[in-house]
């Protein structure tokens, strides 16, 4: 179903990261939703492309976006399959300028991310997984698969841009014996483990389900693993609230 799927959904994530680009070099106004978070008209924008992208591809299929109109738990638990979308992650990445943000899709099957597509509109880079279970990476007309790496001496770690002043986190890098950090913004952080560059990605902050499912897919595909606290694959859709646990992303499988 979904290598049948890849080629439009790597048109409709094109086209929507061109909307998003022509907003970025322009004054936008910012609001600020009840998590406080950001939300500027280029999030709004984006996931009403992508709800209509979607709904034309696979009409019977749900749809739970960062951006839709809150679906009680009730209503969501009655699913057993559905698009997961985060329509512009990395908003204050966005916001700053950095080019740090992306695009997330994923497919859940019976709590689980079973397919992954990130797409990075700032330089035109897709990574997608396939029915097979591997990891691609599509830029400039250019196809790869990726794989992750041993990991880096020292350890190579990436965060988030607010995450650095997070107590649990520096307690947990303490623990570690050689390491270096780096911060990038949105789900790139688990595209970058997938292509090597990073080895580890550590989360205790807050972040919600959309965030995380594309990228879990991504990095998997690429041999690497997402675990929580108890060392479980993350599941989706299980609660009434939309929250990610604490999880550590690596390059290790």
């Amino acid at each position: 179903m979904f290598d049948l799927l890849t080629p439009k959904l790597i048109q409709l994530t094109t086209e929507v990261g061109e909307t998003i680009m022509s907003f970025y070099n322009s004054n936008i106004s910012v609001e600020m939703k009840d998590d406080e978070t950001p939300l500027t008209i280029a999030d709004e924008t984006a996931h009403k492309l992508i709800e209509k992208g979607l709904a034309e591809i696979t009409p019977n299929t749900p749809i739970l976006s960062e951006e839709s109109d809150a679906i009680s738990f009730h209503e969501r638990s009655k699913w057993s399959e559905y698009w997961l979308v985060d329509p512009l992650d990395g908003t204050r990445d966005f916001l700053n300028h950095t080019g740090e943000f992306c695009i997330c899709i994923a497919y859940i099957k019976n709590h689980t991310p079973i397919f992954g597509m990130v797409y990075a509109p700032i330089n035109k880079t897709h990574y997608y997984t396939t029915e097979n279970n591997s990891t691609f990476k599509l830029h400039n007309n250019i196809t790869k698969q990726l794989y992750v790496q041993s990991p880096h001496q020292p350890l190579e770690v990436v965060i988030g841009h607010n995450s650095a002043h997070n107590k649990d986190l520096q307690e947990h890098l303490q623990q570690q014996e050689s390491y270096k950090v780096s911060k990038l913004g949105s789900a790139l952080k688990f595209c970058s483990i997938a292509d090597g560059t990073y080895d580890y990605y550590p989360r205790f902050g807050p972040c919600s389900e959309w965030d995380t499912a594309a990228g879990v897919c991504i990095l998997q595909g690429a041999g690497g693993s997402v675990v929580s606290e108890d060392g479980k694959p993350l599941r989706y859709n299980t609660k009434d609230d939309l929250i990610s646990p604490i999880f550590f992303a690596s390059s290790k499988p």
